[in-house]
């Protein structure tokens, strides 16, 4: 007998299958669900705090922003007085935390991928050291490692000539100044004037520990995500790279590690945004980031519910972008196939 024609075979959609049972509309349903039942909760919860901050006579404002904050910011990158307004306030230290967030970054990634490829090094030492710095450094809570380097380390240091003084930066309980550009575009160094360091790039004690413990705390982890990714390279690169006569370093360079960023970019998009979370335990050293001014701002005006607000829009926004960046960069570096 000759075959059914196509065209009078069952369709897909009209094959008599129930829809409770199609594995076409099955998903859409409880996807439908889930955000019904996520919708019905986040109404629930906007209604009871409605209700409970109109029985206490606290309903949602704004107003207090233009109010003058009355405090002053021991650091600022952006002009800011007393008469201020609130706002200006929480922009300053908003700026401030991505001041600390950008250099920290920097500073993480430069010193966990050193770290990360001493773990492949041939001296013994070098990465057994590597080793030690990551599990040390993993396994002490950030918190801790703050005031360790605040009140131990750079509080003790000495002032005037007795401060440690190295190439191009000077360390002294005043703070931590650096060489740079001054006037007329001269290369200027550290100089003790009168008793007082001065030099063109003055980073305080407060700013100095806060970057010291995020750098180290972060590298530790950062490490571990680039020795990981080097480990994925297949063992025969290297191997073919040593029979070329290419040194370690070269090897590592152009063959290994540009080959290993596809494993490690995900990774670094999860302790960078672990960082720039981490970066609101500035507070415990002093630093006058986004947290310690809201902090201020929320015991001044009681202003509970605006102030957390502004808290989590701003540390969401700095998240999501860098994890945008990160996505991109993560795109970037996949292998393209033809």
């Amino acid at each position: 007998m000759a075959a059914e024609p196509s065209s009078h075979r069952p369709s897909a959609v009209g094959d008599g299958t129930p829809w409770w049972r199609d594995r076409r509309v099955v998903p859409w349903i409880i996807q439908a669900a889930v955000g019904l039942v996520v919708l019905l909760a986040i109404a629930f919860l906007l209604g009871n705090l409605v209700r409970n901050l109109t029985a206490a006579g606290l309903l949602l404002s704004w107003r207090w922003l233009n109010q003058p904050a009355g405090f002053d910011i021991s650091e600022s990158l952006i002009p800011f007085n007393a008469q201020l307004p609130y706002w200006r306030a929480l922009a300053a230290g908003l700026v401030n935390t991505i001041r600390a967030v950008l250099v920290g970054l920097v500073g993480a990634t430069l010193l966990g991928t050193l770290v990360g490829m001493a773990s492949f090094s041939h001296n013994g030492l070098l990465k057994r050291l590597a080793r030690i710095y990551v599990e040390v450094v993993r396994n002490i809570p950030l918190l801790l490692q703050l005031v360790f380097w605040y009140f131990v380390v750079f509080l003790t240091l000495p002032n005037g000539a007795a401060a440690l003084q190295l190439p191009g930066i000077v360390l002294a309980k005043s703070g931590l100044y650096l060489a740079g550009l001054g006037e007329g575009l001269r290369w200027l160094g550290p100089q003790l004037v009168n008793g007082v360091w001065q030099a063109p790039i003055r980073l305080t004690v407060e700013f100095a520990a806060l970057l010291t413990g995020l750098i180290v705390y972060s590298g530790a982890f950062i490490a571990e995500v680039v020795r990981g990714g080097l480990a994925a390279v297949p063992k025969g690169q290297w191997e073919a790279a040593s029979s070329l006569g290419l040194g370690w370093f070269t090897t590592l360079r152009h063959i290994v590690l540009p080959q290993s960023l596809r494993v490690i970019v995900p990774g670094l998009n999860t302790q960078y945004i672990s960082l720039a979370k981490n970066s609101s335990l500035a507070v415990a050293v002093g630093y006058t980031d986004l947290y310690s001014v809201a902090e201020t701002t929320l015991n001044q005006t009681g202003r509970a519910v605006e102030v957390i607000l502004v808290l989590l829009a701003a540390y969401l926004s700095l998240d999501l972008l860098i994890s945008l960046l990160m996505n991109g960069i993560n795109h970037l570096v996949q292998i393209k196939e033809r």
